[in-house]
């Protein structure tokens, strides 16, 4: 049965499972993909790179600027990351290496989320799927941008 409190999106990125995975799991490159406009920065003191159980925090904008702290939930190296904050919605990546590239989802799962009409009202499940597919192309023009400097 389709939710809207479960929102997927696939691309197909000519990289290596491990470049797309590196840049999902570095936080301070959360910034640079997101497509939602919402994730400005990421806090001091958290780890450069992400692990199963790591909390890091990000510098968020919607109206206001504000912090949100999130935890690792899921983690298996090169193929699949998710983390989540108070509220529990998750957002979650798996990736699938083909030749030629990586299969990548990017999810937001809010199935566990008290309230989840407020959600719906708030315009968020209306507002996900364009976000997300923003962000896999961030995420593509970044991996396949080659050397950086």
């Amino acid at each position: 049965m389709a939710t809207p409190y479960l929102i997927r999106r696939e691309r197909f990125i000519p990289a290596p499972a491990s470049a797309i995975f590196d840049v999902l799991a570095t936080p301070a490159l959360h910034s640079v993909i997101d497509g939602s406009g919402t994730v400005t920065g990421v806090q001091p003191n958290g780890p450069e790179r992400l692990s199963p159980g790591a909390r890091f925090g990000m510098d968020m904008k919607i109206g206001t600027p504000y912090k949100i702290l999130n935890t690792v939930v899921e983690f298996e190296e090169g193929k699949r990351i998710a983390w989540r904050h108070f509220a529990r919605h998750i957002w979650r990546y798996t990736l699938q290496e083909h030749d030629g590239g990586t299969l990548v989802a990017e999810e937001w799962d809010a199935r566990a989320v008290p309230g989840k009409p407020v959600l719906r009202l708030l315009g968020f499940t209306r507002a996900h799927p364009e976000s997300i597919e923003r962000t896999l192309e961030n995420l593509e023009r970044y991996v396949t941008a080659g050397p950086r400097a």
